[in-house]
């Protein structure tokens, strides 16, 4: 109600003409199919419950601006809504549509202070274990078969398969015959592929026989011999688990470890917001990632969403794995944005045990193309820039010492291990003096009480894990996942805004009656109020 009665709804049909053909039977209202979805998110209901709703319950048809005595619609037409919006970054396009009309209300703005954290999202299927992950890939991949060509599986399927695979595969991490199994099923699966493989022309493999494929690849190899082998960490090697496979039904599912405690499989979620003082935290984005992704690689896309919106922030307060140099740099140069986080410290080994010579101890000239050590020696050779693999790490200079230089110092062991000489690696002249004064504010109480604001992200991330399940994911697929955080983002945004009570306005005095006015009117005095009529 409150979306209609001071928004004046959030979409119209025509914000989505791109979205539906030209040509064809007209279909339900989209800015209707929106409204529903978010307030199926803010009130957490299924596809049945929300049809349900929109039929029966009346401030449902309120905010979707329709009669009272509408049929409403079937449920399966949330899922087909669904299915639209994980297509050409859609879902990101309604939080833009969405954002809008809270600026023009003058519920946001831009150059406002936010914040921005990640938190863990758990796939919505099973955890399996690798012998569990092949064999019900295995059955997945047949269900898929029978149901389009299951001709082909005659001959094929006997008594064996129909007792491993009939059934869900539900074995535990300590299964009878564990290397029986294990050959059983890599078998299977290898004759399963050359069967589609041989009638390819006439069937074309769908989803679940290609994640088949992925996972023979990944859990299997031939040794010299020809046989079919097991992999592990030393035999044959595992995939990196940026790449593995977690399960047949969502391979896009990533399989994480932080620590010793947060363990998951499934993506990350970067939630940012306002964080101003006396205005209401407005989620101005929301990111779906690969949960193998770093922070870091998060933040350039968060920054060109936020532009597009116009919503680009003043200072931008994120946590350490956000920040770098380079992302530094780049905010400032490109988007005119403060990004204040915890800048890594000095890496070196000296400076973590706080004895010898660290990298902060050594002089450094780039106009010379010099480095002298604390020692007094100039360095003989400078190599550099040179980029770096990860993209947010910034380049590095190489200034080396010669073997003469280093073996006579007395100093040598409390400089280096290396048994030839010291090398000193930093980055180059704009991104150092970036670096030093970075470091040297950090340990103002200035900084310190300004990135505390940050704090406050963590009770966002709560909201959205605990009141409104974003933890598990409703849908498969990373598409689908992100759909679901941007429907819970706007969701949000609602309920922040419509829970703030109005403006307090001091009430207006009661117009006097006619005969008042003509006590008025006359000079006669008049009481003011009941309770001086007894004095």
């Amino acid at each position: 109600m409150w979306v209609r009665d001071r928004l004046d709804g959030l979409w119209c049909d025509e914000d989505f003409a791109d979205w539906y053909p030209r040509d064809g039977r007209p279909g339900l209202s989209p800015a209707q199919l929106a409204t529903v979805s978010v307030l199926q998110f803010l009130l957490g209901l299924s596809d049945r419950q929300a049809a349900e709703a929109v039929r029966c319950r009346i401030d449902f048809k309120y905010a979707m601006a329709i009669e009272l005595d509408d049929p409403g619609f079937h449920h399966s037409v949330l899922t087909d809504f669904r299915e639209r919006l994980t297509q050409d970054d859609r879902a990101d396009r309604l939080l833009d549509l969405a954002l809008a009309r809270l600026k023009e209300a003058g519920l946001v703005g831009g150059h406002a202070t936010q914040r921005t954290d990640s938190t863990h999202v758990l796939t919505a299927v099973r955890d399996l274990t690798r012998l569990e992950l092949v064999t019900e890939s295995v059955r997945a991949a047949l269900e898929e078969v029978s149901r389009t060509a299951g001709h082909l599986l005659v001959g094929l399927v006997d008594e064996d398969w129909g007792r491993r695979y009939g059934r869900p595969v539900r074995l535990g991490k300590n299964p009878t015959r564990p290397t029986t199994r294990i050959l059983a099923a890599g078998d299977d699966a290898c004759r399963l592929l050359e069967l589609l493989h041989h009638h390819r022309a006439a069937y074309r493999s769908g989803p679940q026989a290609e994640a088949l494929r992925q996972i023979v690849v990944q859990n299997y190899y031939h040794d010299r011999a020809g046989r079919l082998s097991w992999r592990t960490a030393e035999d044959g090697g595992l995939p990196p688990s940026a790449s593995a496979i977690v399960s047949p039904y969502d391979t896009t599912a990533r399989y994480v470890r932080h620590g010793h405690i947060i363990r998951w499989k499934g993506f990350a979620a970067h939630l940012t917001e306002t964080c101003s003082s006396g205005s209401v935290n407005v989620i101005t984005d929301v990111a779906t990632t690969s949960a193998a992704t770093n922070d870091g690689q998060a933040l350039p896309g968060i920054h060109t969403r936020l532009a597009r919106r116009e919503l680009l922030p003043g200072e931008h307060l994120v946590d350490g794995g956000y920040t770098s140099l380079v992302h530094l740099e780049r905010a400032a140069r490109e988007h005119r944005v403060t990004l204040t986080g915890p800048l890594p410290g000095n890496p070196t080994r000296q400076h973590r045990r706080n004895e010898g010579f660290d990298r902060d101890d050594f002089h450094i000239d780039f106009d010379k193309q010099q480095v002298t050590c604390p020692n007094g020696q100039v360095s003989a050779g400078w190599h550099g820039p040179y980029p770096t693999s990860s993209p947010t790490a910034a380049p590095l200079i190489v200034a080396r010492f010669t073997k003469s230089q280093c073996q006579p110092c007395p100093d040598r062991p409390r400089c280096t291990k290396s048994s030839d000489a010291r090398n000193v690696g930093f980055p180059p002249r704009e991104l150092r003096d970036l670096q030093v004064r970075v470091r040297t504010e950090q340990q103002t109480p200035e900084w310190k009480a300004r990135y505390a604001v940050r704090s406050g992200v963590e009770g966002t991330v709560n909201e959205f894990a605990h009141g409104h399940g974003m933890r598990r994911c409703r849908y498969r697929g990373q598409p689908k996942a992100h759909v679901q955080h941007v429907l819970t983002a706007i969701a949000v945004n609602i309920e922040r805004l419509s829970n703030q009570p109005a403006t307090q306005q001091a009430p207006s005095p009661r117009p006097p009656t006619a005969f008042q006015s003509l006590l008025d009117q006359q000079g006669i005095p008049r009481s003011k109020s009941w309770r001086t009529l007894g004095t």
